[in-house]
């Protein structure tokens, strides 16, 4: 698994590529997440395009560093999922607390703060 972070306009950006599951790429994910919370202070746009398998271990990262980011009054988004990603999400009814964007703009500009559709 590979990943990259930047920032837009005030908003971290993650692209993650490659599978998240059981073992070292979950404990990488959650690691990233753990420093993007500890090192800024706003939320992440978690660009899903390039993975094509995340697991129940991935799954609970991410739900787990949603709701911490939430607590603290900070936001996440998903951005481009995967058509496996998607379809998992749906399966699990994540999509119903994620929210998904398909537009990079649209997403950082929920992630800041602004109204926007889904």
């Amino acid at each position: 698994m590979q990943m990259r972070r930047f920032d837009e306009a005030g908003v971290t950006v993650l692209e993650v590529e490659g599978t998240v599951r059981l073992g070292e790429s979950a404990q990488q994910f959650a690691s990233e997440l753990g420093n993007i919370f500890e090192s800024t202070r706003g939320g992440v746009v978690i660009d899903f395009a390039h993975i094509d398998y995340l697991d129940s271990t991935g799954i609970g990262e991410l739900v787990g560093y949603l709701q911490k980011f939430t607590r603290a009054n900070r936001r996440v988004a998903l951005f481009r999922p995967h058509h496996r990603m998607e379809s998992l999400l749906k399966l699990t009814r994540l999509d119903t607390i994620f929210p998904v964007f398909w537009d990079r703009d649209e997403a950082v500009s929920f992630v800041q703060g602004a109204s926007t559709q889904r």
